[in-house]
């Protein structure tokens, strides 16, 4: 996995991640682009409108050591099965939004994974939140990648 913090904005910060999946992208997109797909490997009870200006909802109960409960959710602005899904969230709470791109590159026999995520303003609150997210994404790639090579959900 890689991950890149850059921005052309001093006042925003981004992140960017990438792993490769032993997979097709087709199954990779399936399962980013339905609340079934997210439950599988990440969430409980997500729910996603795969088309742009459609909702997208992330649910956590009981997750991780700390069992955190948790939503999240915003507006889908792209769905270009199978390469790409670009989604509006706010990870900081209603304050501000940041964007999601998942970008999905055939490799061989598998497919790269790539989220970038902008938008995180530079004050405590969204520094905080971007270090958060910066792991969480990390854990989140993780995840996808044994559920997808090898049928385990983790908790």
């Amino acid at each position: 996995m890689h991950a890149a913090t850059k921005t052309n904005d001093p006042l925003e910060a981004s992140i960017g991640h990438a792993t490769l999946i032993q997979a097709e992208a087709e199954h990779i997109y399936s399962l980013l682009t339905t609340g079934a797909g997210w439950d599988a490997w990440f969430t409980s009870g997500a729910r996603v409108d795969a088309r742009p200006g459609g909702d997208i909802t992330f649910r956590w109960r009981n997750w991780g050591p700390d069992a955190v409960n948790a939503d999240d959710g915003g507006t889908v602005m792209e769905a270009q099965s199978p390469r790409r899904l670009v989604f509006q969230r706010h990870p900081g709470g209603p304050e501000y939004a940041t964007t999601v791109e998942i970008n999905l590159e055939p490799r061989g026999g598998g497919t790269v994974v790539r989220p970038w995520e902008s938008g995180y303003p530079t004050t405590p609150g969204g520094i905080r939140a971007i270090v958060e997210c910066a792991t969480g994404w990390g854990e989140a790639l993780t995840l996808l990648k044994f559920y997808v090579e090898h049928g385990i959900r983790m908790k």
